[in-house]
């Protein structure tokens, strides 16, 4: 029997072979059986189990979270040391939802009002957030929580003195738009190009108000707005060869997200309703290098030119010039222990996302200090060249000069100079009452210090009263590990914890003192014996502050730990009037 031709309408110079024809419905009836049979028989799913194994691993990112940052970050830091510095008590505050009726930048504004906030309380302890939302769409635990324990009197909310409102203003989108488009066609081939570009404002309000009237302050102000935009270009080529046709089509966007933008504007308000209400002088923190828009963007070109063996070298001497390293002869491998932990404290101590590798993060953060405005407004290196690790020139860290060819000025303290040999570590210990620089108590009276240090380290601290006992305060049973961040100052006691473990009541007449000593280690095993005993209670054979000291000294020796210590005197107790029945407490400071 001839074979059934595929169409009658098929000239026969165009039929195929019989036996391609006879190939070609073979395959087909084969195709159609092993699908029939697919469907009828369910596929066993442990033929599947190396394929699904690769789920877990696929699901997961390639790349390594970094830490949410903005161009005033430094900026916060900054507010912080002056904060510190201005000696302004803790200040409860709070803030109301900040809202955008636009609609089109759903972000969590509030959420970074509080991180500003507390970014610039590390070591000020200026500010603690009152947290009380009350959002009857969203039952959370905590809001279930503290409406039973407030109603069975177990639970008491301190009122604040000041907050936040604000909303995002105005979005205007597209308020510049260019469009290019062109196209060339041809009988073989057809070719197009495009690009656009745009530009959308975004602007935020914020004020600071009085709690306790529910009033705004007037002058305590902050109306900014920032630009974000996106463009993109594509080319688009099609053409013929023959029967058959190509198609390419190529682009290249950017979008800046709405996300950053705001977080900045949060920022710069939060900086300038502080600085306002503190009366301090914010703006020599509005100054900084880092807070240049292409900051960051030029330390990226830096760091993608230079080789990682390059980078590597200059992040070691950042880490050198700052106490995190012990300085080296030899260049260190990316493997090295010791570097990778110096990088993992660094990173700890600056808020990064923990590591211990060097990636653009921690080579933005390491050199951001070495980096100044040149004569023409743009940014330069400052004693590091770009195809090496060397310094090349070495100019202070200082007030501009008419002359000089880089003018470098940076307003945070802790800023170091690109080959400075490395700082000591250094612990600064305060007494945090109300009148500054007091050192005389009335017995009875309550006392309060913060301990500080400036890198990241093990702490532990020691009381002595002038009858000569010697307890530990830290670490204790509220506080339980000894170690403590850079630049967050530790309270002794924490009068802003329900639980804070103990109180410091000058007790005798006479002189009394706390000492704090870090180590770059838990210094309990080295210790005596009679060291490594229940905090809060007397250390035998331990009468004073410097016995302690002669036995760091001893464990550690002179260069491996920082040591120091605050005295005051304790004076008898006044007599009172006849209405009076106790001396007033002083309020505690930050």
């Amino acid at each position: 029997m001839p074979p059934t031709p595929l169409s009658p309408a098929m000239p026969a110079c165009s039929r195929p072979p019989r036996p391609l024809a006879r190939a070609i419905h073979g395959v087909l009836w084969l195709a159609i059986g092993l699908g029939l049979a697919g469907c009828a028989t369910p596929r066993d799913p442990r033929k599947d189990q190396e394929f699904q194994s690769l789920a877990s691993i696929t699901d997961r990112p390639v790349v390594r979270p970094t830490r949410s940052i903005s161009s005033f970050s430094d900026s916060l830091m900054c507010m912080d040391h002056m904060l510190r510095d201005a000696q302004l008590p803790t200040t409860l505050i709070t803030s109301k939802q900040i809202p955008d009726y636009s609609t089109r930048v759903t972000v969590a504004t509030k959420d970074m009002v509080i991180t500003a906030l507390s970014q610039m309380s590390r070591l000020s302890n200026a500010f603690r957030f009152v947290d009380y939302e009350v959002d009857i769409a969203r039952q959370d635990t905590v809001q279930n929580l503290t409406t039973i324990l407030l109603n069975n009197n177990q639970m008491q909310l301190q009122r604040p003195a000041l907050y936040l409102s604000g909303a995002i203003s105005f979005v205007d989108q597209n308020v510049i738009n260019n469009r290019f488009d062109t196209g060339l066609s041809g009988p073989r081939i057809d070719m197009g190009y495009s690009q656009s570009r745009n530009a959308t404002i975004i602007g935020l309000e914020m004020h600071l108000g009085d709690f306790r009237t529910r009033t705004l302050i007037p002058g305590l102000d902050s109306a900014n707005e920032v630009i974000i935009g996106n463009g993109g270009q594509g080319v688009d080529l099609a053409g013929r060869i023959g029967t058959y046709g190509v198609q390419f089509n190529v682009g290249r966007d950017y979008t800046q997200g709405s996300g950053g933008a705001v977080r900045t504007l949060v920022d710069l308000a939060t900086i300038e309703l502080i600085g306002k209400w503190a009366r301090v002088p914010y703006w020599q923190c509005l100054t900084l290098e880092q807070n240049h828009p292409d900051f960051q963007r030029q330390l990226r070109d830096w760091f993608d030119e230079g080789s990682p063996a390059v980078r590597t070298q200059l992040i070691a001497r950042s880490l050198v010039s700052r106490g995190y390293l012990a300085p080296v002869a030899q260049p260190l491998p990316d493997n090295d222990p010791a570097l990778r932990r110096a990088l993992a404290r660094f990173q700890a101590d600056n808020g990064m996302v923990v590591t211990g590798v060097v990636d653009f993060a921690t080579y933005e953060r390491a050199l951001r200090h070495f980096v100044g405005l040149s004569a023409d407004g743009t940014l330069a290196r400052i004693g590091w060249a770009s195809t090496h690790s060397e310094p090349v020139q070495h100019i202070a860290v200082g007030p501009a000069t008419p002359d000089a060819a880089v003018n470098v000025v940076s307003n945070n303290p802790g800023a170091a100079k690109y080959g400075d040999p490395p700082p000591a570590r250094s612990i600064d210990l305060q007494i945090e009452n109300v009148l500054l620089e007091r050192t005389a108590f009335e017995v009875g009276e309550q006392v309060f210090l913060s301990a500080t240090v400036s890198r990241a380290s093990y702490l532990q601290c020691y009381l002595a009263d002038a009858t000569g006992t010697v307890i530990r305060l830290l670490p204790n049973q509220a506080n339980t590990t000894g170690w403590v961040s850079a630049n967050q100052a530790i309270r002794i006691p924490d009068w802003m914890s329900p639980n804070p473990g103990f109180i410091m009541d000058a007790a005798s007449p006479g002189t009394e003192g706390v000492a704090c000593f870090a180590t770059d280690e838990d210094s309990t095993p080295r210790l005596p014996e009679a060291l490594r005993g229940p905090p809060l209670k007397p250390i035998p054979n331990y009468r004073a502050l410097e016995r302690l000291n002669e036995a760091f000294a001893t464990a550690w020796g002179s260069e491996g730990y920082t040591g120091n210590a605050v005295y005051w005197q304790v004076v008898p107790r006044r007599a009172l009037p006849a209405a009076a029945t106790a001396p007033a407490q002083p309020a505690p400071r930050k």
